[in-house]
């Protein structure tokens, strides 16, 4: 990636978790402004009016269009709020993407906490790079 790329983030959440990765966005939206952003729905956009590239949702493909992104070197960084309580029809699809991060030396949160730590250090790396 040169200095001209933006940091290409995408942005996932389980039913259970749109919420919390609504108000993630909202922690966070001066810093996701300053990325390209991908997600599997459209509610951080109407919610923080961020540009926000949809795709499917993850039981339609979401999951695997954006693993395939990342595959080819398009996805920066991952944020995926994943509900380990709820059985999810599309299991291998999540899978697959968090082991492409592995394979792909990708960050990959897939909770809150490590979401925060992501998006603090993105935050930093932007303030000390104006």
């Amino acid at each position: 990636m040169n200095a001209a790329d933006k940091i290409r983030v995408a942005l996932i959440a389980h039913d259970m978790k749109k919420d919390d990765i609504v108000k993630l966005a909202g922690e966070f939206v001066d810093t996701l402004a300053q990325c390209d952003l991908v997600a599997t729905g459209t509610r951080i956009s109407a919610a923080h009016g961020l540009a926000v590239e949809r795709k499917l949702s993850g039981p339609h493909g979401g999951d695997l269009q954006i693993g395939a992104e990342l595959a080819e070197g398009r996805v920066n960084i991952v944020i995926f709020l994943r509900d380990p309580m709820t059985p999810q029809p599309h299991e291998p699809d999540i899978n697959a993407l968090v082991r492409a991060c592995d394979v792909h030396n990708v960050p990959c949160a897939t909770n809150i906490a490590t979401a925060r730590m992501i998006l603090d250090d993105l935050r930093l790396r932007f303030a000390r790079a104006s």
